[in-house]
Protein backbone atom coordinates (compact mmCIF):
# COMPACT_ATOMS: atom_id res chain seq x y z
CA UNK A 1 0.00 0.00 0.00
CA UNK A 2 1.17 3.51 -0.52
CA UNK A 3 0.41 6.53 0.35
CA UNK A 4 0.16 10.25 -1.07
CA UNK A 5 0.31 13.18 1.35
CA UNK A 6 0.53 16.67 1.42
CA UNK A 7 1.83 18.28 4.37
CA UNK A 8 1.72 22.05 5.99
CA UNK A 9 4.74 23.53 6.69
CA UNK A 10 4.95 25.94 9.37
CA UNK A 11 5.85 29.00 6.53
CA UNK A 12 2.13 28.06 5.53
CA UNK A 13 3.70 25.98 2.20
CA UNK A 14 2.50 22.78 0.94
CA UNK A 15 4.99 19.83 0.48
CA UNK A 16 3.57 16.71 -1.12
CA UNK A 17 5.46 12.93 -1.68
CA UNK A 18 4.68 9.62 -1.44
CA UNK A 19 5.10 6.96 1.22
CA UNK A 20 4.27 3.12 2.29
CA UNK A 21 4.46 4.24 5.76
CA UNK A 22 2.62 7.55 6.67
CA UNK A 23 3.45 8.24 10.46
CA UNK A 24 7.20 6.98 10.01
CA UNK A 25 7.65 9.55 6.91
CA UNK A 26 6.30 12.60 9.13
CA UNK A 27 8.24 11.82 11.97
CA UNK A 28 11.34 11.95 9.05
CA UNK A 29 9.85 14.80 8.14
CA UNK A 30 9.49 16.68 11.90
CA UNK A 31 12.23 15.02 13.83
CA UNK A 32 15.14 13.43 11.52
CA UNK A 33 17.81 14.14 8.63
CA UNK A 34 15.93 11.78 6.12
CA UNK A 35 13.26 14.34 5.80
CA UNK A 36 13.12 16.01 2.39
CA UNK A 37 15.59 19.36 2.85
CA UNK A 38 12.40 21.17 1.86
CA UNK A 39 10.66 20.79 5.24
CA UNK A 40 13.91 20.48 7.04
CA UNK A 41 13.80 24.14 7.66
CA UNK A 42 10.23 24.33 7.53
CA UNK A 43 9.55 22.53 10.87
CA UNK A 44 6.84 21.18 11.96
CA UNK A 45 5.16 19.97 9.48
CA UNK A 46 0.96 18.60 9.93
CA UNK A 47 -0.39 16.06 7.55
CA UNK A 48 -3.18 17.98 5.65
CA UNK A 49 -4.34 15.59 3.14
CA UNK A 50 -4.00 12.00 2.51
CA UNK A 51 -5.04 9.12 -0.24
CA UNK A 52 -4.12 5.33 -0.17
CA UNK A 53 -3.14 3.78 -3.59
CA UNK A 54 -2.79 -0.31 -4.25
CA UNK A 55 0.36 0.56 -6.52
CA UNK A 56 3.83 3.24 -6.66
CA UNK A 57 3.12 4.15 -9.79
CA UNK A 58 -0.75 5.21 -9.53
CA UNK A 59 0.70 6.94 -6.05
CA UNK A 60 3.07 8.72 -8.03
CA UNK A 61 1.06 9.63 -10.82
CA UNK A 62 -1.17 11.08 -8.66
CA UNK A 63 1.73 12.94 -7.12
CA UNK A 64 3.29 14.36 -10.25
CA UNK A 65 -0.52 15.59 -11.00
CA UNK A 66 -0.71 17.12 -7.18
CA UNK A 67 2.77 18.70 -7.56
CA UNK A 68 1.16 20.94 -10.80
CA UNK A 69 -1.84 22.71 -9.47
CA UNK A 70 -1.59 25.88 -8.07
CA UNK A 71 -1.81 26.48 -4.49
CA UNK A 72 -5.38 27.70 -4.59
CA UNK A 73 -6.40 24.13 -6.32
CA UNK A 74 -4.09 22.17 -3.36
CA UNK A 75 -6.34 23.85 -1.13
CA UNK A 76 -9.51 23.02 -2.52
CA UNK A 77 -8.64 19.46 -2.77
CA UNK A 78 -7.71 19.43 1.46
CA UNK A 79 -10.49 21.18 2.00
CA UNK A 80 -13.16 18.91 -0.11
CA UNK A 81 -11.92 15.87 1.58
CA UNK A 82 -12.32 17.37 5.15
CA UNK A 83 -16.08 17.14 4.50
Amino acid sequence: MYYLYILKCADKTLYTGITTDLERRILEHNEKKLGAKYTASRRPVKLVYSKKFKSRSLASKEEARIKKLKRVEKLELINQNKK
